[in-house]
């Protein structure tokens, strides 16, 4: 099994996330793509105003890792003209992975309709374009019931309006890994929610997001059926070392 094939390398903060500047945040996104290429990582996934420059660099350095970026991103709540518009200009700059928000607090309100557009509209825009498509459900946000029901929509919106060789494109992804929780709560991947995911999104494949630290927790991940796994502590994890970031 070769991990490295199952990492997306993460790095999404903003210079204000970081308390540092423009010019130094986007050293540190060179850093990762670099990183990324040198290790042969299947993905590097950033915010959408560095999709163009990591772009290059992996065209320059004839590498195959992916771009992928954050849709909405993270609470979910842009409405869907914002997203597409997003979505479409990531598109335009050579993201080949699109991970959307999904607009969890709508959906917790029973708004079904809104959410299930935003699922058939932004997978549309997707699939037409040929890029994967991943759904963030933010799983910290929700109780075991919804994360099942969320899980089932995107699931059920697929389905109903794509053909079965496309399922393998469009994901159910567990979080953003920027989810606010109280208590020291888990904001990321669990087991016991990724075992709810899975259960509840095939055919479609699961994203285990946040919160995956180590090469055991990441075999685990893949044991249980994972396709993909976000972190920002992708070198850490491949080598079977102690990552020492905090998604």
């Amino acid at each position: 099994m070769d991990i490295k094939q199952y990492l997306d390398s993460t790095y999404l903060k903003t210079p204000q996330q970081a308390g540092i500047s423009d010019a130094e945040n986007e050293i540190i996104v060179k850093g990762f793509v670099q990183e990324a290429i040198d290790e042969g990582f299947k993905l590097i996934m950033i915010r959408p105003n560095m999709v163009h420059m990591a772009k290059q660099m992996i065209l320059k350095a004839g590498s195959k890792v992916l771009v992928g970026t954050v849709i909405g991103f993270p609470e979910g709540n842009y409405s869907l003209e914002h997203k597409l518009e997003e979505a479409q200009q990531a598109i335009k700059d050579g993201a080949d992975e699109l991970d959307f928000v999904c607009d969890y607090e709508a959906f917790k309100k029973g708004e079904l309709d809104l959410v299930k557009k935003e699922i058939l509209k932004g997978t549309q825009l997707g699939l037409s374009n040929h890029k994967v498509v991943k759904w963030i459900i933010e799983v910290a946000a929700l109780n075991s019931q919804q994360i099942m029901h969320l899980s089932c929509l995107v699931k059920n919106v697929v389905i109903s309006n794509f053909s079965e060789d496309n399922y393998a494109l469009v994901f159910v992804k567990s979080s953003t890994g920027f989810y606010k929780t109280e208590d020291g709560l888990p904001n990321g991947a669990t087991v016991p929610t990724i075992i709810m995911m899975l259960e509840n999104a095939s055919p479609l494949p699961v994203k285990a997001a946040g919160g995956v630290r180590t090469y055991e927790e990441a075999k685990e991940m893949i044991r249980l059926g994972v396709k993909r796994i976000g972190t920002s502590s992708a070198k850490a994890i491949a080598n079977g070392e102690a990552a020492n970031n905090d998604y």
